[in-house]
């Protein structure tokens, strides 16, 4: 099941103020977290050195 966010621009209210409110609200979904990530495929192996360079810092 695909969540689409809406926004509906309220009376009276600005385009970019609306457009703020979506990428808000797209930001705490984590939409664009998700579509960074699958952007590119990554090995498993990849995925794993990755995680462990992480918790090295």
């Amino acid at each position: 099941m695909i969540i689409v966010p809406e926004v509906e621009v309220k009376k009276d209210e600005s385009f970019e103020a609306a457009l703020r409110r979506f990428k808000k609200q797209i930001e705490q979904e984590g939409i664009l977290r998700e579509l960074r990530d699958r952007k590119h495929y990554e090995k498993p192996s990849e995925k794993k050195r990755k995680k462990m360079r992480k918790g090295r810092r």
